[in-house]
């Protein structure tokens, strides 16, 4: 598009937070970053800010009312749709939930497809049951089902962070035409997500341990470093990982970021007689630095539409494994796809042949794969010439 047009377009990127903490919302702030940075006029329209705008972007906050997540929900949606349509904008990007928008990007899976998958996280009996009505029941669901129906039709233009996810959407919403599907894969940082030397490598390990294992910290190299990260610990198939552990040699140590409740898989692991080699880390910052330490980076997950653990722990040079329900797996060889993660054996088992291969080079994208922001504006850049020309 000539520099003309791009200054007088207007764009309009809707997400509930304005914030550089949380994936979707550190994509969203990129997007309006760089879309201003090729020129746009944008106008990130959110429910509450909570990192300054970078140049050329406008924040419009709705405000966040106190009360039950429906009512937040419920105000976000009518407030942004009333700025949206006010605004006039030549092209609007949807990167959460809202009532109208232009491109939807789908960094999550259809809900009656993620809620299929996750329950098989949840033990069977009647914890399953449960979980299952009260999230059949939920308001908040229902809403998300109502909106996905609104959305997903013969004229929507959606993009999809990973081909696992357009297929889900494809087959949860037949009437979205399959032309208009487009995937584009998020792409990690080189600058942060990098293959360490072995001098980084070392001191890394060094360094978790001193923290994190202090009983340890003296012969660093003497342990084998298996690491995974997540908030939901469940759905990440954490438990499975811990029984995988108790079958591994002694040497072998299991270090989990992020989280919460931790506390309650704690007592599987002292079950198992390995709660000195279970450590639960928390919330981590120096997430480069904590996969330059691993020497196996696994994610048995029941369901992620594209792991961005797993795409950074590939590009800073760790060996990956995760679950044929990722839709990062496609960047991983299938040595390193799990396809049943309640299968503990065969968890061990890909564990012990991963460890014996080489670590990757970084990662590596196969010719033809959309991947990062740029590719992503470019999408949005297209969508914007084709609604000029109409």
């Amino acid at each position: 598009m000539p520099p003309s047009a791009a200054k007088h377009a207007r764009i309009a990127v809707l997400l509930p937070r304005f914030s550089l903490y949380g994936g979707v919302e550190q994509f969203g702030y990129r997007l309006a970053e760089g879309l201003a940075g090729r020129g746009y006029s944008v106008d990130f329209i959110c429910s509450r800010q909570e990192a300054p705008a970078p140049p050329g972007v406008r924040v419009i906050s709705t405000g966040r009312p106190p009360g039950f997540r429906l009512f937040k929900m419920l105000c976000f949606l009518v407030r942004a749709e009333r700025l949206r349509a006010k605004g006039a904008y030549d092209l609007t990007v949807g990167l959460g939930k809202s009532l109208r928008q232009d491109l939807i990007r789908m960094g999550g899976g259809p809900l009656k497809i993620f809620r299929k998958q996750s329950e098989r996280a949840v033990p069977s009996g009647y914890r399953r049951a449960l979980k299952t009505v009260l999230r059949r029941l939920s308001p908040s669901n229902l809403l998300i089902l109502f909106l996905e129906r609104r959305a997903f039709g013969p004229e929507s233009r959606v993009i999809a962070v990973s081909d696992l996810t357009r297929e889900q959407l494809l087959s949860a919403y037949p009437a979205l035409d399959p032309d208009k599907v487009a995937v584009v894969y998020n792409r990690p940082d080189p600058a942060r997500f990098r293959p360490p030397s072995p001098a980084e490598r070392s001191e890394a390990r060094r360094a978790l341990l001193r923290r994190y294992a202090p009983h340890l910290a003296d012969n660093p190299d003497e342990y084998i470093l298996i690491g995974t990260a997540s908030t939901n610990f469940r759905l990440k198939g954490v438990d499975r990982l811990i029984r995988a552990t108790a079958l591994l040699p002694d040497n072998v140590l299991l270090l989990t970021a992020g989280g919460r409740k931790a506390a309650s898989y704690l007592d599987p692991a002292r079950a198992l007689g390995i709660e000195r080699r279970v450590v639960f880390m928390g919330k981590t910052e120096d997430m480069p630095a904590f996969y330059r330490a691993l020497d196996l980076f696994v994610l048995p997950t029941f369901y992620d539409a594209c792991s961005n653990a797993v795409l950074e722990a590939l590009a800073s040079g760790c060996r990956t494994l995760s679950s044929s329900a990722d839709g990062a797996s496609f960047f991983l060889d299938r040595d390193a796809v799990l396809e049943d993660p309640a299968d503990v054996g065969e968890l061990v088992r890909r564990i012990r042949l991963l460890l014996g291969k080489p670590p990757p080079a970084g990662f590596n994208p196969p010719p033809g794969a959309a991947c990062g922001l740029d590719a992503f504006m470019d999408r949005v850049e297209c969508l914007l010439e084709e609604r000029k020309s109409i």
